[in-house]
């Protein structure tokens, strides 16, 4: 984890960038980071539950023809399907990632950091609750995917989180904006 932590940036444990009087402005981000993750994981939890009730063994719905369709999948690998026989690995790996989410959240002084993580946040809490509490089994389970646009995978909300998380952070550190709130020219 403090690997992760060099990699982004944040500062090490001793080193405070913000004064005393930002502790509130601290505690602000942390609870947008919390609001962005809670909201993502309900919309993400709410949708899986809505497909596994209603399109799951049923034909797909066509939403924009052939471009775009609801389609109830269960994956038990990863994106595009890769890795079945690792899912106990990517639900490892998710909660890898929520460990380190919550370690960094504590340093965390910039709002665009805050909802990317909390981005990241809300979609692996999403695809490990999936992991965990779906068939076949515990730390096995398959994730539900129903977004199917034509040519490509098909992923959920939880996907879409962790994807424009991700985008975010990436843009954010060209930028050179880091989590405690610093701009750093490289």
């Amino acid at each position: 984890m403090a690997e992760a932590e060099r990699i982004i940036g944040t500062p090490e444990v001793g080193d405070d960038p913000q004064p005393e009087s930002a502790a509130p402005k601290g505690h602000r981000r942390i609870a947008a980071l919390l609001v962005v993750a809670v909201l993502a994981y309900l919309l993400d939890l709410g949708t899986k539950m809505l497909v596994v009730a209603k399109l799951e063994h049923q034909p797909p719905i066509e939403i924009i023809g052939d471009l775009l369709k609801f389609e109830a999948v269960r994956n038990p690998g990863a994106a595009f399907g890769f890795g079945e026989a690792f899912t106990i690995i990517f639900t490892g790996i998710a909660a890898a990632v929520i460990v380190v989410i919550v370690r960094l959240a504590r340093k965390l002084y910039s709002l665009p950091w805050a909802i990317a993580l909390g981005l990241l946040l809300g979609g692996a809490l999403g695809n490990l609750t999936d992991r965990i509490f779906r068939s076949p089994g515990v730390f096995r389970g398959a994730v539900v995917d129903f977004i199917a646009p034509a040519h490509f995978a098909v992923f959920n909300i939880a996907d879409s989180a962790i994807v424009c998380g991700g985008i975010l952070i990436v843009l954010l550190s060209f930028r050179g904006l880091d989590p405690d709130g610093t701009v750093h020219k490289d």
